[in-house]
Protein backbone atom coordinates (compact mmCIF):
# COMPACT_ATOMS: atom_id res chain seq x y z
CA UNK A 1 0.00 0.00 0.00
CA UNK A 2 1.19 3.41 -0.75
CA UNK A 3 0.76 6.81 0.59
CA UNK A 4 1.29 9.86 -0.30
CA UNK A 5 3.65 8.67 -3.27
CA UNK A 6 5.57 7.22 -0.96
CA UNK A 7 6.26 3.23 -2.13
CA UNK A 8 5.86 0.62 0.88
CA UNK A 9 9.33 -1.39 1.36
CA UNK A 10 10.34 -4.17 3.38
CA UNK A 11 8.09 -6.49 5.31
CA UNK A 12 4.46 -4.55 6.42
CA UNK A 13 4.45 -2.90 9.85
CA UNK A 14 2.35 -0.60 11.95
CA UNK A 15 2.33 1.75 15.01
CA UNK A 16 -0.76 0.11 16.95
CA UNK A 17 -0.36 -3.34 18.46
CA UNK A 18 -3.16 -5.71 18.19
CA UNK A 19 -4.03 -5.18 22.09
CA UNK A 20 -4.61 -1.09 20.94
CA UNK A 21 -6.55 -2.02 18.22
CA UNK A 22 -8.60 -3.97 20.18
CA UNK A 23 -9.24 -1.57 23.13
CA UNK A 24 -9.66 1.49 20.69
CA UNK A 25 -13.20 -0.99 18.92
CA UNK A 26 -14.14 -1.93 22.55
CA UNK A 27 -14.70 1.30 23.49
CA UNK A 28 -15.92 2.08 20.12
CA UNK A 29 -18.73 -0.74 20.54
CA UNK A 30 -18.75 -1.47 24.25
CA UNK A 31 -21.44 -4.27 22.93
CA UNK A 32 -19.72 -5.71 19.98
CA UNK A 33 -19.23 -9.85 19.83
CA UNK A 34 -15.54 -11.03 19.57
CA UNK A 35 -15.99 -12.07 15.97
CA UNK A 36 -16.84 -8.59 14.94
CA UNK A 37 -13.94 -7.25 16.72
CA UNK A 38 -12.08 -9.68 15.17
CA UNK A 39 -13.32 -8.83 11.70
CA UNK A 40 -12.58 -4.92 12.64
CA UNK A 41 -9.21 -5.62 13.64
CA UNK A 42 -8.07 -8.30 11.13
CA UNK A 43 -7.34 -10.95 13.84
CA UNK A 44 -8.44 -14.01 14.39
CA UNK A 45 -11.64 -14.98 16.85
CA UNK A 46 -9.12 -16.86 19.16
CA UNK A 47 -6.36 -13.82 19.17
CA UNK A 48 -9.56 -11.37 20.33
CA UNK A 49 -10.18 -13.53 22.91
CA UNK A 50 -6.92 -13.55 24.13
CA UNK A 51 -6.18 -9.96 24.03
CA UNK A 52 -9.41 -9.27 25.62
CA UNK A 53 -8.50 -12.12 28.30
CA UNK A 54 -5.14 -10.11 28.70
CA UNK A 55 -6.69 -6.80 28.94
CA UNK A 56 -8.98 -7.92 31.88
CA UNK A 57 -6.42 -9.34 33.58
CA UNK A 58 -4.64 -6.21 33.75
CA UNK A 59 -7.92 -4.03 34.64
CA UNK A 60 -7.92 -2.16 31.28
CA UNK A 61 -11.66 -3.37 30.84
CA UNK A 62 -14.39 -5.23 32.65
CA UNK A 63 -16.88 -7.67 31.30
CA UNK A 64 -19.71 -7.85 32.53
CA UNK A 65 -22.56 -10.24 30.96
CA UNK A 66 -26.11 -8.92 29.95
CA UNK A 67 -28.22 -11.63 29.03
CA UNK A 68 -26.40 -13.48 26.49
CA UNK A 69 -24.22 -10.79 25.75
CA UNK A 70 -21.14 -9.27 26.60
CA UNK A 71 -20.61 -5.78 27.70
CA UNK A 72 -17.01 -4.04 28.04
CA UNK A 73 -16.68 -1.17 30.45
CA UNK A 74 -13.15 0.59 29.51
CA UNK A 75 -11.04 2.18 32.31
CA UNK A 76 -9.28 5.18 30.90
CA UNK A 77 -7.16 5.92 33.51
CA UNK A 78 -4.93 3.11 33.48
CA UNK A 79 -1.55 4.03 32.45
CA UNK A 80 0.39 2.37 29.66
CA UNK A 81 2.73 -0.97 30.13
CA UNK A 82 5.45 -0.35 29.18
CA UNK A 83 8.24 1.71 31.38
CA UNK A 84 8.75 4.23 28.67
CA UNK A 85 5.25 5.47 28.85
CA UNK A 86 4.08 4.48 32.34
CA UNK A 87 3.94 8.21 33.37
CA UNK A 88 0.89 8.26 30.79
CA UNK A 89 -2.88 7.04 30.84
CA UNK A 90 -4.61 5.48 27.60
CA UNK A 91 -7.32 7.80 28.04
CA UNK A 92 -4.88 9.78 24.99
CA UNK A 93 -4.96 7.04 22.97
CA UNK A 94 -8.22 6.11 23.12
CA UNK A 95 -9.62 9.98 22.59
CA UNK A 96 -7.22 10.16 19.81
CA UNK A 97 -8.69 7.12 17.83
CA UNK A 98 -12.50 7.93 19.17
CA UNK A 99 -13.27 10.96 19.82
CA UNK A 100 -14.67 11.65 16.16
CA UNK A 101 -16.58 8.15 16.17
CA UNK A 102 -18.25 7.76 19.74
CA UNK A 103 -20.77 9.38 21.39
CA UNK A 104 -20.56 12.17 23.74
CA UNK A 105 -19.36 11.27 27.33
CA UNK A 106 -22.12 10.10 29.17
CA UNK A 107 -24.06 8.36 26.58
CA UNK A 108 -25.10 4.81 27.31
CA UNK A 109 -22.65 3.97 24.35
CA UNK A 110 -19.80 5.20 25.73
CA UNK A 111 -18.43 3.00 29.16
CA UNK A 112 -15.49 4.50 30.01
CA UNK A 113 -14.42 4.80 33.31
CA UNK A 114 -12.36 7.49 35.00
Amino acid sequence: MEHAGQPQTGKPWTFLTNHARVLIEVTRHPNARLREIAAVTGITERAVQAIVTDLENAGYITRTRLGRRTHYSVDASRPFRHPADADRHIEGLIALFTEHDTPAAGSPERELTS
